[in-house]
């Protein structure tokens, strides 16, 4: 059975998402640890609306928890009714099941006050950030895409969590090769000189290092005119189709370096591309990773290399 711990939804709303979620546990849908995401209808707001939900069990008390043991961890399973940012809420619950006290005593002064500001500390990351570096989005979207490491000084802590989030969110982990991203962050990292410095010490953030291409200043403009509607959700999907873009330009880039390994023209064509498509350093660098194996994709991509530095 389930017993309510804390809830800011009407009661009627908060009966019937109790009722989805029991239905859920009845039929093992429910595996500790997996955020899920479903729509649920409920009265109100009188439609279906998106749902995250996880189930979990204490960290401390799991690792108590033995067969010998008549210690048994209690389990619960959280809500938000939000479906956008999945990652940013299995983060949530991670933090909330490694620091957070769940004895009822403290409840009161510590998980219900962690889980009424997920709002704020899941979702309007990408937000601040936005109004925090406007203009100068573009070299924090560029060393997102270009695994650039980052250093961020005089910040205080939320700022640095949110710049550290957005950087997470904004770089093509699990969309690229795992090795490939493994090696382009090594290859950048190699290369002090290239680490992006962030000052927040004054009312506006400083970079030093800062790199930038078309491409980020392009979709730059668009977080920015975001910006005026003040919609968080507006952003994250400004950001997915950001990385979706990067994504399509990457596979085209490689399809033409396929291509030019037997055909001159069509090794033109990947320069071409390379110089219209806004992000043709960065590229550059992620095929170059991905191709250093093989030696016709690499000869192309050191010719290319060579025409991008005239």
């Amino acid at each position: 059975s389930l017993t309510l711990v804390d809830t800011n939804l009407p009661p009627e709303a908060e009966t019937e998402l109790r009722s989805f979620i029991a239905k859920r546990l009845s039929k093992g849908a429910l595996f500790e640890g997996m955020g899920n995401v479903a729509s649920v209808g409920l009265s109100i707001p009188e439609c279906k609306i998106g749902c995250y939900y996880c189930r979990f069990q204490h960290e401390n008390l799991l690792e108590m928890a033995t067969p010998e043991s008549d210690i048994s961890a209690p389990e619960y399973v959280v809500c938000f009714l939000e479906d956008t940012f999945r990652l940013e809420l299995d983060k949530y619950i991670q933090s909330l099941k490694i620091n957070c006290d769940l004895e009822q005593k403290t409840l009161e002064t510590s998980v219900n006050p962690y889980l009424r500001s997920w709002f704020e500390n899941a979702v309007c990351p990408i937000q601040r950030v936005v109004r925090l570096f406007q203009e100068k989005l573009a070299s924090l979207l560029h060393a997102a895409l270009s695994y650039t490491p980052v250093e961020v000084k005089n910040a205080d802590e939320r700022t640095e969590k949110d710049i550290s989030r957005f950087l997470a969110a904004a770089s093509l982990e699990g969309l690229v090769q795992e090795g490939t991203m493994t090696s382009l962050c090594i290859a950048m990292t190699e290369e002090q000189h290239k680490t992006m410095i962030i000052d927040c010490s004054g009312p506006h953030p400083q970079l030093c290092n800062a790199g930038s291409n078309r491409f980020c200043e392009d979709w730059m403009q668009a977080f920015v005119n975001g910006a005026e509607g003040g919609n968080p959700f507006l952003f994250r999907q400004i950001l997915e189709n950001f990385k979706l873009k990067a994504i399509q330009d990457i596979n085209n880039l490689k399809r033409f370096i396929r291509q030019a390994e037997m055909n001159h023209y069509a090794l033109f064509k990947c320069y071409m591309f390379l110089k219209n498509c806004g992000s043709g350093d960065v590229l550059l660098k992620i095929v170059k990773v991905e191709h250093a194996e093989m030696p016709e994709a690499r000869n192309v991509v050191t010719v290319l290399e060579e025409f991008m530095r005239e």
